[in-house]
């Protein structure tokens, strides 16, 4: 997603992020990014542990369908 940025483009997001929010603003801002990923990859890591793992019975069927 990120892979075309690169140091400069992400140089040049920070310093307009710097310049939009402010110092004191910054820290905050990026805390609640920070949590906001943190609840994301929890809720998706759940997500796919919930899933049921294929049995072979399953596959079977499948087969004779």
């Amino acid at each position: 997603m990120f892979s075309n940025i690169g140091i400069p483009g992400l140089i040049l997001i920070l310093i307009l992020a710097l310049i939009i929010f402010g110092p004191k603003k910054l820290p905050e801002i990026g805390r609640a990014f920070g949590q906001t990923l943190r609840e994301f990859k929890k809720s998706t890591s759940s997500l796919l542990e919930d899933e049921p793992p294929k049995s072979e019975k399953d596959s079977s069927q499948v087969d004779k369908i």
